[in-house]
């Protein structure tokens, strides 16, 4: 048997585990969304699998230095990781503090600049002693400043169901409420890499249906499947801005992550890292293939494909990822006319139309607070 076979075995027994535990039945009630227990503090951290301990001493020399991120950087991140642990808080809930500070401060203990832009900001979180956080010695102290956030953040009612920058700017209350959105991809990075832990750190605001699946981005459909203007057009494109957090559309594995940008005049490589052009450029720019378990159904695997993204997607080929997990933020890379996503569906070889097997998986396209209520397959 081969190590793809092995994976989806165990993918396929836990699901089954799931169902039959009536886990998706107690949670969602007529296509409404439930909140992960994962992403819950649990009563007693120390007991419970959902919060394991996790090691964060620091190494001799300091911890190394992960991706664009320094090991001063990294290091304030495990100080962040680590009050949270010590909270009670759940593994969700470091991702969010962590990409917090990657917006305020770039995870760097800040002093006060005397930018006028910034007031008496000071520290990882960039508080303010005007506003009642601490004094300025006291928010100079990452364990202080990471405690003041997470006791803010636990505050906030149904924090959990939000999304990272709703929950962030909660607390924050930012003069740019959507600019900790762009960080989410990173901050899973670097609390996966600290902690070794995968499950949890997801998108909790996800709406996944009761058959697994969830809405890559919460947007209207624009330009369809294989319309009489675009025959060739393999998917439906997703109106977002520039930054959105892309999800997982079900739990799978990466089978690609690419960067596929030519330029049409003289056949070279374009580059994903700037924006592409809708007459210049064809190709997908930054993309992400993931290969969904299709047990009994026709055609083999479903296979899912995410278009255009803005930067290197968050996730490797190999990875098993969670439906609702962060896989890369939205762009216009590639053969694009400005940010969205483009979403495929492929079953076996074959692209199907997006928009009906979403319907058909209880988890439709559009721009759905809560997606409505939908008719299960008979059998399922």
């Amino acid at each position: 048997m081969t190590a793809r076979a092995v994976t989806w075995l165990v993918i396929a027994v836990c699901s089954v585990l799931l169902l039959c535990s009536g886990l998706f039945s107690a949670v969602f009630v007529g296509g409404s969304a439930a909140v992960p227990a994962s992403c819950y503090a649990p009563a007693d951290p120390s007991a419970s699998t959902s919060n394991p301990a996790v090691d964060l001493t620091p190494p001799a020399g300091g911890f190394d230095p992960i991706g664009d991120w320094s090991s001063e950087q990294v290091g304030n991140a495990a100080t962040i990781i680590a009050v949270g642990v010590r909270r009670g808080m759940p593994p969700r809930g470091w991702v969010i503090a962590v990409a917090t500070a990657m917006q305020e401060s770039k995870l760097t203990n800040l002093p006060n600049l005397g930018d006028e832009n910034d007031h008496d900001s000071v520290g990882l979180f960039q508080q303010r002693p005007s506003a009642g956080w601490g004094t300025v010695e006291q928010l100079m102290d990452p364990v202080y400043a990471s405690t003041k956030f997470f006791q803010a953040l636990k505050s906030v009612d149904g924090w959990q169901a939000m999304p990272l920058t709703q929950a962030a700017q909660a607390v924050q209350k930012s003069a740019y409420p959507d600019a900790y959105a762009k960080w989410e991809p990173d901050a899973t990075t670097l609390v996966g890499k600290l902690t070794g832990l995968t499950a949890g750190l997801g998108d909790c605001s996800a709406n996944v249906g009761p058959l697994g699946w969830t809405q890559p981005v919460i947007a209207e459909v624009g330009s369809g499947f294989r319309t009489a203007e675009r025959p060739s057009h393999d998917g439906v494109d997703l109106g977002v801005g520039k930054g959105t957090p892309i999800h997982a559309a079900a739990s799978g594995i990466v089978t690609r992550v690419r960067c596929n940008a030519i330029d049409v005049r003289t056949g070279a490589d374009w580059g994903c890292d700037r924006d592409g052009d809708p007459v210049l450029t064809r190709g997908c720019g930054w993309y992400v293939d993931i290969e969904h378990p299709n047990p009994g159904g026709p055609g083999g695997v479903i296979v899912t494909r995410y278009c255009h993204m803005l930067t290197q997607p968050a996730v490797a080929v190999g990875q098993h990822v969670v439906a609702g997990q962060v896989i890369g933020i939205s762009g216009s890379s590639g053969h694009s006319s400005g940010p969205h996503l483009h979403y495929e569906v492929h079953l076996g070889d074959q692209p199907i139309d997006p928009v009906a097997f979403m319907q058909r998986v209880c988890a439709p396209l559009g721009r759905f607070a809560t997606p409505p209520p939908c008719e299960l397959p008979s059998g399922g």
